[in-house]
């Protein structure tokens, strides 16, 4: 019974192994110059070809789709609605208090407009906005101030994600254009995701970690 287990464990760890090493496998292509001339669907060909690394951009962009990341805080503490929104009564609205007062910091884009007060059920105050984050890439350890581009998701719930509420454990999407981070095709990087690690409201500044 235990050496099926440790069987077990040993499989599992080797498929995260080899699900997480890099796209090793190259394969030369061949040397030897054909004569005459090259017909038109070979002249961009490498004489590396990668094998692995179509496949695993497509899993990356399988993963992203359905929401699913390698996190630094997999798990985060859940926020009660009455700590994230405080109710508004003022003048007529003792009786109907519809209106809620987000108590925590907010992402607005760069062209938002407030409604007008009849319609706005969420007010997201002006002190507690913020477009930028403080962001660690993990491996070159070195932070950032960097634009903030969106909110992708809030771990709270989808109204908190369309709000634009930046708790603990929410991943935004940042511009890391001038990181100069391209992908294997060559291309340059502008918008990658990060999760926050701190409380923002509490320390009045929003830091996240890359997720790459």
């Amino acid at each position: 019974m235990f050496a099926k287990k440790r069987y077990a464990e040993k499989a599992l760890m080797k498929k995260t192994l080899n699900m997480h090493e890099e796209s090793s496998s190259r394969r030369k292509a061949d040397d030897n110059v054909s004569e005459g001339a090259v017909p038109a669907y070979l002249l961009d060909r490498e004489t590396t070809t990668r094998a692995k690394e179509l496949s695993n951009s497509i899993k990356q962009k399988r993963k992203e789709k359905a929401g699913k990341w390698e996190v630094p805080l997999p798990k985060v503490r859940p926020v009660a609605e009455d700590e994230m929104f405080k109710v508004v009564k003022s003048g007529k609205r003792k009786t109907k208090q519809w209106k809620r007062m987000v108590t925590k910091a907010t992402f607005v884009g760069p062209g938002f407009t407030r409604k007008p007060p009849k319609y706005e059920r969420f007010i997201r105050p002006s002190g507690l906005r913020f477009n930028k984050a403080h962001v660690t890439h993990p491996e070159l350890k070195c932070t950032f101030n960097l634009e903030i581009i969106g909110v992708k998701k809030n771990p709270n719930g989808q109204m908190y994600t369309s709000l634009g509420v930046l708790t603990k454990g929410t991943v935004i999407e940042v511009n890391v254009s001038e990181l100069g981070l391209v992908t294997p095709a060559g291309k340059v990087v502008w918008g990658k995701y990060a999760q926050v690690t701190n409380d923002p409201e509490n320390d009045g500044c929003i830091n996240a970690v890359l997720l790459v």
